[in-house]
């Protein structure tokens, strides 16, 4: 853990309403630059030990029973278990509302609304309130009340029409790819909406769709449909209309990712593969010509690599200064020393004591980074501080615990 300088966000509280990726990815987001962020969770079932918390403590592959993702998810927070379906927790969530600069959620629209927590109510009481909601169709329109994860939105959005190879099952990114683009665009939301609040003094409502986040980075997706009729589809490792852009097989059988579509950078890698008449061919001279003739210069630079290991495809390719990569697995990111360079690979201690790799704070900023101040916290961990900053007494904590109303 470090013990940086405060990051940019310091001073700025923020209340985590939700679970799974996309609203807490966002608030974990402000966490890793400084802002307070009180994560609120189910307590347990009293019938069922273990059950509580945000159901990402046990996705995936587990370390000591919880989630080594939970590491990621909610470093830098605070964990909060409330009974949000209580009177007396969803009190709490109005006093810590009136308290917070911003508020995180993405339930199912209404379902804020059916606790009294919608945010006409808490706006009232704090005008100041930013609330970001994140839904799979927003908060307005036919679709808003139908239930909406992130592998629906990005096919709602256009990426997944878009995936895989022509003729076979679109595949889908093997993350959570959707979750992550609205978390991101509901941070700047809520930074938009920060910089806005200095003059107005007002907050406002954040309202990011998950297939809207999607489909704001299907760049000519539309247009194209638009001007021409064209309905872009799968095109497997190739970029359709930019070339050469591919992934070629080498020959020990692992990939070579080549991104040869400047103008000066094509002629570099046709010196480089041999090819000097295609570089000089002024018919190559631009992207439009060569889309026109892709298959033929795919072939050349196919041939070219299926005769050289990967390393030394891109030796070579390097030395000509032509972007090119492989495909890195989880071990090649461990071991690379980039990501290392860069800060990508930090270590967190476990509660065993062991050390657990997790990726580093993104964006880097040069005079107030972000940094990872905190492990993720255990269910309930900061009740009792977190409600006797409210205000509330041991006495009056310890009747809540009894009741059920918090752990």
């Amino acid at each position: 853990m470090s013990s940086a300088a405060p990051g940019p966000l310091a001073g700025l509280k923020v209340l985590e309403m939700g679970q799974l990726i996309a609203g807490p990815f966002a608030a974990k987001t402000l966490a890793d630059f400084g802002a307070q962020v009180i994560k609120i969770e189910p307590p347990d079932d009293p019938q069922r030990p273990g059950s509580g918390g945000d159901p990402l403590r046990r996705w995936r592959l587990l370390k000591d029973g919880t989630s080594v993702w939970w590491q990621v998810q909610s470093r830098n927070k605070q964990s909060l278990a409330l009974d949000l379906k209580a009177p007396e927790g969803q009190a709490i969530v109005r006093q810590l509302a009136a308290q917070c600069d911003v508020l995180i959620e993405n339930f199912r629209p209404g379902a804020l609304e059916s606790w009294g927590l919608g945010p006409e109510a808490l706006m009232a009481a704090n005008p100041r309130l930013i609330v970001l909601r994140i839904s799979g169709y927003g908060q307005t329109g036919p679709y808003r009340e139908k239930p909406g994860f992130g592998v629906v939105a990005e096919a709602m959005g256009g990426l997944r029409h878009l995936s895989g190879e022509l003729g076979r099952v679109p595949v889908r990114v093997g993350v959570s790819i959707g979750d992550t683009l609205a978390s991101l665009h509901g941070v700047i939301g809520i930074l938009l909406a920060l910089h806005e609040r200095q003059a107005s003094g007002r907050g406002q409502v954040v309202d990011v769709a998950l297939y809207e986040a999607v489909f704001n980075c299907m760049e000519s997706l539309l247009p194209e449909y638009s001007a021409f009729g064209a309905v872009r589809g799968p095109a497997g490792s190739a970029l359709p209309g930019i070339a050469p852009s591919n992934a070629y097989r080498c020959a020990d059988g692992g990939y070579a990712l080549v991104a040869g579509n400047g103008d000066s950078i094509f002629k570099r890698l046709m010196a480089a593969i041999g090819r000097q008449d295609l570089g000089a061919d002024p018919a190559l001279a631009d992207n439009t010509g060569r889309v026109a003739r892709v298959a033929e210069i795919d072939e050349a630079i196919g041939l070219w690599c299926s005769q050289r290991s990967v390393a030394d495809v891109l030796t070579a390719l390097d030395t000509a200064q032509v972007p090119a990569g492989r495909i890195y697995t989880a071990a090649d990111i461990a071991a690379d020393p980039h990501y290392a360079a860069r800060g990508m690979l930090q270590k967190a201690a476990q509660p065993d004591g062991s050390m657990l790799l997790v990726p580093g704070v993104v964006p880097m900023l040069s005079r107030t980074p972000g940094a990872i101040t905190r492990a993720a916290p255990a269910l309930g961990q900061d009740t009792d501080a977190v409600l006797s900053g409210m205000g509330l007494s041991p006495a009056q904590i310890a009747e809540l615990r009894q009741r059920g109303v918090v752990a």
